[in-house]
């Protein structure tokens, strides 16, 4: 079997090296030169930490700098609360660890490497699909010296949620709708800080803190398609809002020197009701763009492409089909859940409500506190319906 994967993010190159290790010739593109994208997502789950165990990476993933968080925690007006602690989740692996994606992507398209049934092409992108018979017979793609095609008998769709191969399959995802984009920036993080990444909640307010040890990467949210406001409001506004949410870093704004040390991240939920067509699939966010609710893209990414090299190794190109009935009730449920965040907790905060979440009561109360934090791990930590890697 032959099988060629358009996109080097977390589903394509996890696939690929999980078809490359059972001797299936495949060929990974990337159309960047590096794995250098600031600002995407990189929190590793327990979930993935179990692929990676499985694998034989987690040794080696670990050697990575990284930054574990052993629970969800909740900033307020009125005080800090743990919402869920992962330290009792089943397994070796009871935390997230923070680190930077193109560490882990270069971890995985390394090991991938090492086999001679794998290629990888940089500054390849994928422009069109190959048909012939009724099928998908693999890509036309693009790269400093011109177009040209791959042919194979699995075409994968793994570049992300604007995929250009999906439109070319003629596929549409249905949008389930998000009311916030993010605006990511750094700031410089001193001795003396908070050591948990944390979500700081204020009437009107939003804002996601992540410890990177040197640095704080923050994610500011703002109501959908609300960059363009912020912009006219000026960055001494922004500074001014970090300063009032987060007085730790007070003295610190000027370090956003203007809006050209920010990132829009512009919030997607969708999903495709149809994941493939003959010869070809699409997976991650290809198949379903994920809110950045719960951290759970990679995830999502990692399981599909688990879910994907079992199916294929197991049964052939003709099982495509399964690989969306299997990681649909996963997908549904997850978009499910953020979306249940999203109204209940992210629309009220953003809209001014003097009250946005009803969370730090729910967690105060010792039995249905207890519970909740301990599904919100598991959910988290876990996913629903946890893919592992077959034997090889």
């Amino acid at each position: 079997m032959r099988c060629v994967i358009a996109g080097g993010g977390p589903a394509g190159a996890v696939l690929a090296l999980l078809l490359a290790r059972a001797g299936v010739e495949v060929t990974l593109l990337e159309k960047h030169a590096d794995f250098l994208r600031d600002f995407r997502g990189d929190t590793i789950h327990p979930s993935t930490l179990q692929v990676l165990d499985e694998l034989g990476l987690a040794e080696a993933f670990h050697r990575i700098p990284h930054r574990k968080a052993y629970g969800i925690d909740l900033v307020t007006d009125t005080g800090r609360t743990r919402i869920s602690s992962l330290r009792d989740l089943p397994g070796p692996y009871n935390y997230i660890a923070f680190v930077p994606q193109w560490d882990f992507l270069t971890l995985i398209t390394a090991e991938a490497a090492t086999y001679p049934n794998f290629r990888m092409l940089m500054n390849a992108e994928a422009v069109g699909l190959i048909r012939e018979g009724g099928a998908v017979r693999g890509l036309r793609y693009r790269d400093a010296e011109g177009e040209h095609e791959l042919r194979a008998e699995v075409t994968i769709a793994a570049d992300g949620r604007g995929s250009t191969l999906r439109a070319a399959a003629g596929l549409v995802p249905k949008e389930l709708g998000a009311p916030m984009d993010v605006v990511w920036f750094r700031m410089p993080r001193e001795d003396g800080d908070p050591g948990e990444t944390f979500l700081r909640v204020s009437a009107g307010h939003m804002m996601v803190a992540i410890n990177r040890e040197t640095y704080w990467q923050l994610g500011y949210v703002i109501p959908k398609g609300g960059a363009d406001r912020l912009r006219a409001d000026g960055v001494g506004e922004l500074r001014r809002q970090v300063g009032r949410l987060l007085p730790f870093l007070g003295d610190r704004t000027e370090a956003i020197a203007g809006f050209e040390d920010v990132s829009v991240l512009t919030v997607a939920l969708n999903r495709l009701e149809r994941w493939y067509r003959p010869g070809f699939l699409c997976i991650g966010d290809a198949a379903h763009a994920m809110s950045p609710v719960f951290g759970v893209g990679i995830n999502l990414a990692v399981q599909d492409a688990v879910a994907t090299a079992n199916i294929l190794l197991s049964e052939g190109p003709s099982a495509l089909p399964k690989v969306q009935r299997r990681r649909m009730f996963p997908t549904k449920a997850t978009q499910l859940a953020q979306q249940v965040a999203q109204r209940r907790l992210i629309q009220p905060a953003l809209s001014g409500s003097a009250r946005p979440t009803g969370l730090p009561d729910l967690a105060a109360l010792p039995v249905v506190g207890r519970l909740v934090g301990r599904l919100l791990a598991r959910f988290v930590g876990h996913g629903v319906r946890p893919e592992h890697v077959s034997a090889k």
